[in-house]
Protein backbone atom coordinates (compact mmCIF):
# COMPACT_ATOMS: atom_id res chain seq x y z
CA UNK A 1 0.00 0.00 0.00
CA UNK A 2 1.30 3.47 -0.90
CA UNK A 3 2.59 5.47 2.06
CA UNK A 4 1.07 8.71 0.76
CA UNK A 5 -0.88 10.25 -2.11
CA UNK A 6 1.24 11.86 -4.83
CA UNK A 7 -0.41 14.64 -6.85
CA UNK A 8 0.67 17.09 -9.55
CA UNK A 9 -0.77 19.40 -12.22
CA UNK A 10 -1.50 18.95 -15.91
CA UNK A 11 1.62 20.95 -16.74
CA UNK A 12 3.75 17.88 -15.98
CA UNK A 13 2.88 16.96 -19.60
CA UNK A 14 2.49 13.23 -19.10
CA UNK A 15 -0.29 11.17 -20.72
CA UNK A 16 -3.56 10.58 -18.90
CA UNK A 17 -2.84 6.85 -19.16
CA UNK A 18 0.38 7.35 -17.21
CA UNK A 19 -1.39 9.12 -14.33
CA UNK A 20 -4.10 6.48 -14.22
CA UNK A 21 -1.67 3.56 -14.29
CA UNK A 22 0.47 5.08 -11.52
CA UNK A 23 -2.46 6.31 -9.39
CA UNK A 24 -1.44 9.98 -9.48
CA UNK A 25 -4.36 12.43 -9.21
CA UNK A 26 -3.70 15.59 -11.23
CA UNK A 27 -5.22 19.06 -11.37
CA UNK A 28 -5.94 20.90 -14.60
CA UNK A 29 -4.78 24.36 -15.53
CA UNK A 30 -7.20 26.24 -17.82
CA UNK A 31 -6.89 28.12 -21.09
CA UNK A 32 -9.03 30.33 -23.29
CA UNK A 33 -8.86 29.76 -27.03
CA UNK A 34 -10.82 31.82 -29.56
CA UNK A 35 -13.05 33.12 -26.76
CA UNK A 36 -13.91 29.69 -25.32
CA UNK A 37 -12.68 28.35 -21.97
CA UNK A 38 -11.17 24.88 -21.68
CA UNK A 39 -9.49 22.70 -19.10
CA UNK A 40 -5.93 21.68 -19.84
CA UNK A 41 -7.17 18.08 -19.74
CA UNK A 42 -4.27 16.40 -21.55
CA UNK A 43 -5.71 16.74 -25.03
CA UNK A 44 -9.23 15.47 -24.31
CA UNK A 45 -11.30 18.61 -24.99
CA UNK A 46 -9.00 19.94 -27.72
CA UNK A 47 -6.57 17.50 -29.29
CA UNK A 48 -2.96 18.60 -29.38
CA UNK A 49 -2.97 18.57 -33.19
CA UNK A 50 -6.03 20.83 -33.28
CA UNK A 51 -4.61 23.11 -30.62
CA UNK A 52 -1.34 23.75 -32.42
CA UNK A 53 -3.04 24.04 -35.80
CA UNK A 54 -5.26 26.81 -34.42
CA UNK A 55 -2.22 28.63 -33.03
CA UNK A 56 -0.50 28.30 -36.40
CA UNK A 57 -3.55 30.01 -37.94
CA UNK A 58 -3.35 32.96 -35.56
CA UNK A 59 -5.12 31.90 -32.34
CA UNK A 60 -3.52 33.30 -29.18
CA UNK A 61 -4.54 31.22 -26.15
CA UNK A 62 -4.47 32.67 -22.63
CA UNK A 63 -3.81 30.41 -19.64
CA UNK A 64 -4.87 30.42 -15.98
CA UNK A 65 -3.39 28.45 -13.12
CA UNK A 66 -4.88 25.94 -10.69
CA UNK A 67 -6.70 27.88 -7.96
CA UNK A 68 -7.02 27.35 -4.21
CA UNK A 69 -10.46 25.74 -4.34
CA UNK A 70 -9.28 23.19 -6.93
CA UNK A 71 -6.46 22.12 -4.65
CA UNK A 72 -8.80 21.83 -1.67
CA UNK A 73 -11.32 19.85 -3.71
CA UNK A 74 -8.65 17.41 -4.86
CA UNK A 75 -6.90 16.90 -1.54
CA UNK A 76 -9.64 16.95 1.09
CA UNK A 77 -11.14 13.53 0.26
CA UNK A 78 -7.73 11.93 0.78
CA UNK A 79 -7.22 13.76 4.07
CA UNK A 80 -10.65 12.54 5.21
CA UNK A 81 -9.45 9.00 4.49
CA UNK A 82 -6.45 9.59 6.76
CA UNK A 83 -3.91 9.91 3.93
CA UNK A 84 -1.06 12.41 3.59
CA UNK A 85 -0.34 14.42 0.42
CA UNK A 86 2.86 15.10 -1.52
CA UNK A 87 2.23 17.63 -4.29
CA UNK A 88 4.71 18.87 -6.90
CA UNK A 89 3.96 22.14 -8.71
CA UNK A 90 4.99 23.84 -11.92
CA UNK A 91 8.03 26.08 -11.46
CA UNK A 92 7.52 29.35 -9.56
CA UNK A 93 9.68 30.87 -12.29
CA UNK A 94 6.75 30.39 -14.66
CA UNK A 95 3.59 30.38 -12.56
CA UNK A 96 2.08 31.42 -9.24
CA UNK A 97 0.31 28.10 -8.69
CA UNK A 98 2.80 27.13 -5.96
CA UNK A 99 1.47 29.98 -3.82
CA UNK A 100 -2.13 28.85 -4.35
CA UNK A 101 -1.17 25.31 -3.37
CA UNK A 102 0.51 26.57 -0.20
CA UNK A 103 -2.56 28.58 0.80
CA UNK A 104 -4.78 25.53 0.22
CA UNK A 105 -2.36 23.40 2.27
CA UNK A 106 -2.39 25.81 5.20
CA UNK A 107 -6.19 26.07 5.20
CA UNK A 108 -6.65 22.30 5.07
CA UNK A 109 -4.12 21.65 7.82
CA UNK A 110 -6.20 23.84 10.11
CA UNK A 111 -9.05 21.35 9.59
CA UNK A 112 -6.83 18.24 9.57
CA UNK A 113 -3.90 19.05 11.91
CA UNK A 114 -2.99 15.37 12.28
CA UNK A 115 -2.23 15.05 8.57
CA UNK A 116 0.79 16.09 6.45
CA UNK A 117 0.74 18.02 3.16
CA UNK A 118 4.06 18.70 1.43
CA UNK A 119 4.02 21.18 -1.47
CA UNK A 120 7.25 21.27 -3.50
CA UNK A 121 8.18 23.70 -6.25
CA UNK A 122 9.54 21.46 -9.01
CA UNK A 123 11.55 24.35 -10.50
CA UNK A 124 10.67 22.61 -13.72
CA UNK A 125 8.11 22.44 -16.50
CA UNK A 126 6.56 20.15 -19.06
CA UNK A 127 7.86 16.58 -19.06
CA UNK A 128 10.87 17.68 -16.97
CA UNK A 129 8.42 18.41 -14.20
CA UNK A 130 6.89 15.09 -15.25
CA UNK A 131 10.20 13.26 -14.85
CA UNK A 132 10.44 14.60 -11.30
CA UNK A 133 6.88 13.36 -10.65
CA UNK A 134 7.87 9.97 -12.09
CA UNK A 135 10.84 9.86 -9.71
CA UNK A 136 8.62 10.71 -6.74
CA UNK A 137 6.30 7.93 -7.87
CA UNK A 138 9.20 5.45 -7.89
CA UNK A 139 10.18 6.54 -4.37
CA UNK A 140 6.57 6.11 -3.20
CA UNK A 141 6.30 2.66 -4.75
CA UNK A 142 9.63 1.61 -3.24
CA UNK A 143 8.22 2.29 0.22
CA UNK A 144 9.75 5.68 0.99
CA UNK A 145 7.96 7.74 3.62
CA UNK A 146 6.44 11.04 2.57
CA UNK A 147 9.24 12.88 4.38
CA UNK A 148 11.94 10.79 2.69
CA UNK A 149 10.40 11.36 -0.75
CA UNK A 150 9.92 15.09 -0.17
CA UNK A 151 13.51 15.49 1.04
CA UNK A 152 14.91 13.58 -1.95
CA UNK A 153 12.93 15.60 -4.48
CA UNK A 154 13.87 18.90 -2.83
CA UNK A 155 17.56 17.98 -2.73
CA UNK A 156 17.75 16.69 -6.32
CA UNK A 157 15.31 18.85 -8.31
CA UNK A 158 18.09 21.12 -9.61
CA UNK A 159 19.87 18.09 -11.03
CA UNK A 160 17.04 17.62 -13.49
CA UNK A 161 18.05 19.32 -16.74
CA UNK A 162 15.60 21.02 -19.09
CA UNK A 163 16.85 21.87 -22.60
CA UNK A 164 14.54 23.30 -25.28
CA UNK A 165 14.83 24.33 -28.90
CA UNK A 166 12.31 25.88 -31.25
CA UNK A 167 12.10 25.79 -35.03
CA UNK A 168 9.20 28.27 -35.17
CA UNK A 169 9.76 31.83 -33.93
CA UNK A 170 6.13 32.96 -34.22
CA UNK A 171 5.35 32.63 -30.51
CA UNK A 172 8.59 34.44 -29.66
CA UNK A 173 7.35 37.35 -31.75
CA UNK A 174 3.82 37.30 -30.31
CA UNK A 175 5.16 37.13 -26.77
CA UNK A 176 7.44 40.12 -27.32
CA UNK A 177 10.60 38.09 -26.80
CA UNK A 178 12.01 39.09 -30.20
CA UNK A 179 11.45 42.04 -32.53
CA UNK A 180 9.79 41.88 -35.93
CA UNK A 181 13.19 42.41 -37.53
CA UNK A 182 14.76 39.57 -35.54
CA UNK A 183 11.79 37.38 -36.42
CA UNK A 184 12.10 38.11 -40.14
CA UNK A 185 15.85 37.49 -40.28
CA UNK A 186 15.67 34.52 -37.94
CA UNK A 187 12.97 32.86 -40.02
CA UNK A 188 14.80 33.58 -43.28
CA UNK A 189 18.06 32.13 -41.94
CA UNK A 190 16.44 29.17 -40.17
CA UNK A 191 17.62 30.29 -36.73
CA UNK A 192 16.69 27.91 -33.89
CA UNK A 193 17.08 29.21 -30.31
CA UNK A 194 18.39 26.79 -27.66
CA UNK A 195 17.20 27.47 -24.10
CA UNK A 196 17.38 25.80 -20.71
CA UNK A 197 15.90 26.13 -17.25
CA UNK A 198 18.05 27.98 -14.70
CA UNK A 199 18.32 27.39 -10.94
CA UNK A 200 15.29 29.64 -10.33
CA UNK A 201 13.11 27.65 -12.72
CA UNK A 202 13.12 30.27 -15.48
CA UNK A 203 13.61 29.63 -19.19
CA UNK A 204 16.86 31.27 -20.30
CA UNK A 205 18.06 31.63 -23.93
CA UNK A 206 21.57 30.15 -24.23
CA UNK A 207 22.52 29.89 -27.91
CA UNK A 208 21.19 30.24 -31.44
CA UNK A 209 21.87 27.76 -34.23
CA UNK A 210 21.25 27.93 -37.94
CA UNK A 211 19.24 24.97 -39.13
CA UNK A 212 17.27 22.21 -37.50
CA UNK A 213 19.91 19.51 -37.98
CA UNK A 214 22.49 21.65 -36.21
CA UNK A 215 20.34 22.37 -33.15
CA UNK A 216 19.31 18.70 -32.86
CA UNK A 217 22.97 17.72 -32.65
CA UNK A 218 23.66 20.49 -30.14
CA UNK A 219 20.85 19.57 -27.74
CA UNK A 220 22.17 16.01 -27.59
CA UNK A 221 25.67 17.38 -26.92
CA UNK A 222 24.24 19.20 -23.89
CA UNK A 223 23.12 15.84 -22.54
CA UNK A 224 26.59 14.39 -23.13
CA UNK A 225 28.11 17.31 -21.23
CA UNK A 226 25.73 17.39 -18.27
CA UNK A 227 24.16 13.94 -17.74
CA UNK A 228 25.21 11.84 -14.76
CA UNK A 229 28.09 9.70 -16.02
CA UNK A 230 28.15 11.32 -19.45
CA UNK A 231 27.58 8.67 -22.10
CA UNK A 232 27.25 6.10 -19.30
CA UNK A 233 24.06 7.80 -18.07
CA UNK A 234 21.76 5.10 -16.71
CA UNK A 235 18.72 7.16 -15.72
CA UNK A 236 15.52 7.93 -17.58
CA UNK A 237 15.17 10.44 -20.38
CA UNK A 238 11.93 12.21 -21.33
CA UNK A 239 11.21 14.41 -24.36
CA UNK A 240 8.19 16.59 -25.06
CA UNK A 241 7.26 18.24 -28.35
CA UNK A 242 4.70 20.68 -29.69
CA UNK A 243 3.41 19.32 -33.01
CA UNK A 244 6.89 18.29 -34.22
CA UNK A 245 7.13 14.61 -33.38
CA UNK A 246 9.57 13.92 -36.23
CA UNK A 247 12.09 16.33 -34.68
CA UNK A 248 11.55 14.82 -31.22
CA UNK A 249 12.04 11.34 -32.65
CA UNK A 250 15.29 12.45 -34.30
CA UNK A 251 16.60 13.64 -30.90
CA UNK A 252 15.44 10.42 -29.23
CA UNK A 253 17.13 8.26 -31.87
CA UNK A 254 20.46 10.03 -31.36
CA UNK A 255 20.19 9.65 -27.59
CA UNK A 256 19.29 5.97 -27.73
CA UNK A 257 22.20 5.37 -30.11
CA UNK A 258 24.76 7.20 -27.96
CA UNK A 259 23.59 6.43 -24.42
CA UNK A 260 23.68 2.64 -24.27
CA UNK A 261 22.81 2.35 -20.56
CA UNK A 262 19.56 4.34 -20.51
CA UNK A 263 16.83 3.16 -18.18
CA UNK A 264 14.44 2.12 -20.94
CA UNK A 265 13.59 3.90 -24.18
CA UNK A 266 13.24 7.67 -24.36
CA UNK A 267 9.66 8.62 -23.47
CA UNK A 268 8.21 11.14 -25.96
CA UNK A 269 5.20 13.20 -24.84
CA UNK A 270 3.27 16.17 -26.17
CA UNK A 271 3.80 19.66 -24.78
CA UNK A 272 0.40 20.32 -23.24
CA UNK A 273 -1.93 23.19 -23.90
CA UNK A 274 -0.72 25.34 -20.98
CA UNK A 275 2.99 25.25 -21.78
CA UNK A 276 2.19 25.11 -25.48
CA UNK A 277 0.22 28.36 -25.25
CA UNK A 278 3.56 30.06 -24.68
CA UNK A 279 5.90 27.96 -26.83
CA UNK A 280 3.62 27.51 -29.83
CA UNK A 281 4.33 24.70 -32.30
CA UNK A 282 7.84 23.60 -33.24
CA UNK A 283 9.37 23.14 -29.77
CA UNK A 284 11.33 20.08 -28.64
CA UNK A 285 12.31 19.74 -24.97
CA UNK A 286 14.82 17.27 -23.52
CA UNK A 287 14.97 16.16 -19.86
CA UNK A 288 17.47 14.09 -17.89
CA UNK A 289 19.31 14.01 -14.55
CA UNK A 290 22.82 15.46 -14.40
CA UNK A 291 25.01 17.99 -12.65
CA UNK A 292 23.34 20.71 -10.62
CA UNK A 293 21.82 23.70 -12.41
CA UNK A 294 23.55 26.75 -10.91
CA UNK A 295 22.49 29.67 -13.12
Amino acid sequence: MAQFVLTCCSTADLPAEYFEAHQIPWLAFHFTLDGQDYEDDLGKSVSFDQFYERIAHGAEPVTSQVNISQYEGCWEPFLQEGKDILHLTLSTGLSGTFNSACIARDQLLEKYPERQIFVIDSLGASSGYGLLVDTACSLRDAGASITEAADWITQHRLRLHHWFFSTDLTSYLRGGRISKTAYAFGTMLGICPLLNMDHLGRLIPRDKYRGKKHVIQEIVKRMEQHADGGLDYSGKCFISNSACYVDARAVADLIEARFKKLDGKVMINSVGTTIGSHTGPGTVALFFFGDERKD
